[in-house]
């Protein structure tokens, strides 16, 4: 009878993560304190360190290296209105059907580019941005702030949405 129950139980939460899964895959969040995109964000030059150790600070938000990149680090320039950034693996099969969505949007959207990194030579960036999967989003504005993040294939719908854009 135990047994039962144990199972019981085990596919109940199964089925509740997935559910759940399936419900948050792709959805493109915003990143906290996010400026619109394209415009200016302001960091003062004197302000002092996040605290990073407060859980209520995304790392997001810190100036510099975790809510910042621009043309060294991504090795292109960025595109004038914003920039989509897609952290894949070489067998990831999500990740090809993300390449195809945010190249359409990159080629109908004028000022957007579209930037693929390779998570397994980039772990630099990896470590930095603190991707945990492929494919990762990361939608920039014109001055390389992240001011959305999905993970997961996204749906071009989604990405529309995030820059802005209504069809």
């Amino acid at each position: 009878m135990t047994t039962w129950i144990v199972l019981a139980v085990v596919l109940a939460a199964a089925t509740a993560f997935g559910l759940y899964r399936q419900r948050t895959d792709g959805r493109m969040k915003p990143v906290g304190g996010a400026s619109p995109i394209g415009a200016p964000v302001p960091v003062a030059d004197d302000a002092p360190p996040a605290d990073l150790e407060d859980p209520d600070v995304a790392t997001a938000d810190v100036a510099g290296p975790h809510g910042n990149l621009g043309a060294d680090d991504l090795g292109v320039a960025l595109g004038q209105r914003a920039t989509l950034v897609q952290f894949s693996t070489a067998f990831c099969q999500p990740c090809r059907a993300t390449r195809r969505i945010l190249d359409e949007v990159a080629g109908m959207v004028d000022g957007v580019a579209h930037v693929e990194v390779d998570a397994e030579s980039r772990l630099d960036l990896v470590r930095r941005l603190d991707i945990r999967r492929t494919p990762t989003v990361l939608v920039l504005n014109a001055s390389g702030h992240i001011v959305r993040r999905a993970t997961g294939a996204p749906r071009k719908a989604d990405v529309i949405a995030a820059l802005g854009i209504v069809e």
